[in-house]
């Protein structure tokens, strides 16, 4: 009797995955192009092989290419994103990965401030640059956590609407003034 391996075969779609995630570094632009937009159609079950390829990946083109995918799954790939920024603490990932977060808007808002909790800073540096290229639809549930009860989160949320210049200086003011 043969002993059968362990080993499952990927399933199609696996390796559909798979195959999309190396076009991402074909020598085509249009054929990375269409590896982005098919890996962000895939959604959820392409979040985490793209979360791998984005921590392994050795270049930068690899690194925006897989953010963009991730960005294009949207919401299905913020809580492992954060995740995978609090166990990596390669800059380069955390850099990329937060583009993607930012580029995911407004379903990450929440998890990305919740996230600050962390006592890794760089960390929340990084979550922080997600929160300033969310922009304009962040202000208000980052104005809200002014009052939180963490310290850290509050310091955060402070420093964030400050970073974000004339998109969040103005609330935080006028937070300020109401509190007087």
């Amino acid at each position: 009797m043969e002993e059968k391996d362990n080993m499952e075969e990927p399933s199609p779609a696996d390796t559909k995955i798979f195959r999309l995630i190396a076009a991402l570094s074909d020598p085509s632009i249009d054929i990375r192009h269409q590896a982005v937009q098919s890996l962000g159609n895939m959604g959820r079950p392409a979040v985490e092989p793209l979360v791998k390829a984005l921590s392994g990946a050795s270049d930068n083109d690899h690194r925006w290419y897989a953010a963009l995918a991730l960005s294009g799954i949207g919401a299905p790939a913020v809580d492992p994103l954060i995740s995978a920024m609090r166990f990596h603490p390669g800059n380069e990932f955390r850099r990329y990965a937060a583009a993607a977060l930012g580029n995911i808007g407004i379903p990450a808002i929440e998890p990305l401030i919740d996230a600050m909790a962390s006592n890794d800073r760089e960390l929340r540096g990084f979550l922080s640059l997600a929160l300033c290229r969310i922009g304009k639809p962040a202000v208000e549930p980052l104005t809200r956590r002014l009052d939180d009860a963490d310290d850290i989160i509050r310091s955060c949320a402070t420093l964030t609407l400050w970073q974000m210049g004339e998109t969040g200086l103005p609330a935080m003011v006028n937070k300020m003034q109401e509190e007087e």
